[in-house]
């Protein structure tokens, strides 16, 4: 079982940016494929970002060139680098654990979540 645990939320101004970060338990963290998801108020939960155990990372059209997913396997952590906030980036980031790599919801393990919230 792994459990993930997001930090790093906050208020940013439009244009800023944001680094979350995600700590994973487990002796297996190399082997799994981690994610960012996010939901705003109203909305279906989304696909942000995803990074296998190879590296191989995957985003959504939507930040692409502007978020950037990283692990770092010594510290079990993944990370998620955002850059030039918009006020639609809003919303509650979960991270997200499987051993297979999808763009869907499929993950087995998800963090409580942490807010993000762009002001103009």
């Amino acid at each position: 079982q792994v459990q993930v645990v997001e930090s790093g939320g906050g208020l940013v101004q439009a244009g800023g940016s944001l680094r979350l970060s995600c700590a994973a338990s487990g002796r297996t963290f190399s082997s799994y494929a981690m994610a960012w998801f996010r939901q705003a108020p109203g909305k279906e939960r989304e696909f942000v970002a995803a990074i296998d155990w190879g590296r191989s990372t995957y985003y959504a059209d939507s930040v692409k060139g502007r978020f950037t997913i990283s692990r770092d396997n010594a510290k079990n952590t993944v990370y998620l680098q955002m850059n030039s906030l918009k006020l639609d980036d809003t919303a509650v980031y979960y991270c997200a654990a499987d051993s297979r790599l999808t763009t869907t919801k499929d993950y087995d393990y998800w963090g409580q979540g942490t807010q993000v919230t762009v002001s103009s």
